[in-house]
């Protein structure tokens, strides 16, 4: 298998999904792409397979598990663990960015203020996430994560 190419792969198939979400954020395609769960879907897949692939098929270096902290470095000193996390990291951001591109709206927060978080989200996963919260902190919108009062079942412009 070529390590580098798959990783170039998931890596340059996520970025449409984020380009949608940052620039047509109302656009019907964004919603059938970015919040249908197809990429949840696919890139779910493909962790699970490489996971199994690790866990039953010895593409994993020699000690892995989850009992340590050595056998869980254990995973990332083969390329096919690298992919595992890697895919894990690309689809919980992106996770977390739609989930804000959803929010956002619903609580009448200027996309121009929740791109920077999304994009955070992007690069620095949990950085965007807490950006996101310290918004909707500073704007009296509370931080719980489903808190429903005072939000508004249709987006507003």
């Amino acid at each position: 298998m070529d390590w580098n190419l798959l990783y170039t792969l998931i890596n340059a198939l996520v970025v449409p999904a984020w380009l949608l979400l940052l620039f047509a954020p109302r656009w019907r395609t964004t919603g059938l792409v970015v919040h249908s769960g197809i990429y949840p879907l696919a890139y779910g897949l493909l962790y699970t397979v490489c996971l199994l692939a690790s866990m039953f098929f010895g593409q994993a270096a020699e000690g892995v598990g989850m009992g340590s902290i050595a056998a869980i470095s254990a995973l990332f000193d083969h390329p096919n663990g690298v992919i595992v996390g890697w895919t894990h990291y690309l689809i919980f951001d992106l996770f977390v960015g739609a989930w804000i591109g959803r929010d956002a709206p619903r609580r009448n927060i200027p996309h121009v203020i929740a791109a920077p978080c999304m994009i955070a989200s992007f690069l620095f996963g949990p950085v965007g996430l807490l950006a996101y919260m310290l918004v909707r902190l500073v704007r009296g919108q509370g931080i719980s994560l489903f808190e429903t009062e005072n939000v508004s079942a249709e987006p507003r412009d």
